[in-house]
């Protein structure tokens, strides 16, 4: 008895010791997170603050409201907007099909694996992939010349335009709607289904009552996850379209580092609105992916 009873109060030792090997588990992501998302975001607020010399200032704020900038900025939103509802539709409609479409059960792995690897890749090899198959030169474009006698170009559609940067966003922005919400769609219980063809409740009816409202908080978050996602993509967006598109990003790499606007304070005001847009779409998809995530426990 005594033994036991001298057992059980080390039983308590243990747990602090095991307590600091969790947090020494997680202090990479803290040191990570501080040195590349923390202390950068700090710079460019204070950034944006100041003057060349240093000196406290409110003009890189206030020229954020002229109309070159203001345009770049409803450019960026608009083709973000475009490229998260395509990419939230389309990738819905995938993964719906893949999940409770009945299609054989090795197509499952195989598209997961593909959606993890083309959702992160962006960037400029995603440029030069979209710029050699539908430029003006693409392979794709030249096959419909040759082959079939359409000219695509001709239809006025063009890779660095507002629709080739949309359609080269979609790339990976179908594959990461395919991949956050594939565990929403497993989230959706039998019983629920059953019950309501019991109750005598159509397909149409169970999507409408039963299974849209279970799953719009996540349709909707990861829609604004998609939006930030493309807001903030500045190496595809540069690679495709140079500087022939007003768009934020490439205003932002022009102040920072071009050689006739260089403006690296400006550019941190840049980078500052780009920051507080991602953050609210970021914010509000944390917080419904919170609420979807109550009925899908």
């Amino acid at each position: 008895m005594a033994q036991m009873q001298l057992e059980a109060a080390a039983l308590p030792l243990a747990r602090p010791q095991r307590m600091s090997l969790a947090f020494l588990g997680v202090a990479p992501f803290f040191v990570f997170a501080i040195m590349f998302l923390l202390w950068p975001t700090a710079f460019l607020m204070v950034g944006s603050f100041q003057d060349n010399e240093g000196h406290f200032t409110l003009e890189n704020i206030r020229r954020l409201t002229e109309p070159t900038i203001l345009n770049a900025y409803t450019i960026s939103i608009e083709i973000s907007v475009a490229s998260a509802l395509l990419g939230a539709i389309f990738g819905f409609f995938l993964a719906a099909a893949v999940v409770l479409g009945g299609l054989p059960r090795w197509l499952r792995p195989t598209l997961m694996t593909f959606c993890g690897v083309a959702s992160n890749f962006a960037g400029l090899p995603l440029a030069f992939a979209f710029l050699a198959t539908l430029g003006r030169t693409g392979l794709v474009t030249a096959l419909l010349y040759n082959y079939l006698g359409f000219d695509l170009y001709a239809t006025g559609f063009n890779v660095l335009s507002f629709t080739g940067l949309t359609l080269t966003y979609l790339y990976f922005q179908i594959p990461l709607m395919v991949l956050i919400l594939t565990p929403a769609l497993d989230g959706l219980k039998r019983e629920w289904r059953e019950a309501a063809e019991v109750l005598g409740a159509t397909s149409w009816q169970y999507w409408r009552h039963v299974a849209i409202p279970v799953l719009w908080p996540s349709f909707l978050g990861t829609t604004l996850l998609l939006f930030a996602n493309s807001f903030g993509a500045v190496a595809t967006a540069y690679g495709l379209t140079g500087s022939s598109l007003n768009i934020v990003p490439i205003l932002l790499y022009a102040q920072s580092r071009g050689d006739v606007l260089h403006n690296p304070n400006l550019g941190y005001a840049l980078a500052l609105g780009m920051i507080v847009i991602t953050g609210l779409s970021n914010g509000a998809y944390i917080w419904l992916r919170a609420r979807g995530e109550r009925w899908l426990k």
